[in-house]
């Protein structure tokens, strides 16, 4: 797939979140004072893998991402992308699921819950 097809499936939202993810990215390593090729190769990714990173070139694996904010000792923020407690959209929405009212669990005449397993009762 080339690159201009690529930029055409990426929705502009996404494609200003990781050039924003890029950028700061770059930032991060400027002011930690790593040198491309050392955080390339802390990395274990090429230099290429890297510059395009630092670009928000969304076609990079997530995990070539994840290696570098890694490096850049920010891995830990990544797992809380789409925790849950943070989901207000999810959350919400699995509010307006819940039961109105709980009712008890039916029984049958006799007292006792109804025997649906199957099994012959004696007569």
């Amino acid at each position: 797939m080339s690159k201009t097809q690529l930029d055409l499936m990426v929705p502009i939202p996404v494609r200003r979140a990781v050039r924003k993810l890029g950028q700061d990215i770059r930032d991060a390593r400027l002011r930690r004072r790593i040198s491309t090729a050392v955080m390339a190769e802390r990395a274990s990714i090429s230099r290429t893998t890297l510059n395009k990173i630092e670009k928000g070139d969304p076609g990079v694996s997530l995990g070539n991402y994840a290696n570098v904010l890694f490096v850049l000792g920010m891995a830990e923020r990544l797992g809380d992308l789409a925790d849950a407690k943070t989901d207000t959209v999810g959350l919400e929405l699995e509010e307006e699921r819940l039961p109105q009212r709980i009712r008890k669990p039916r029984q049958n005449k006799s007292g006792g819950k109804s025997s649906q397993s199957g099994q012959k009762s004696k007569a």
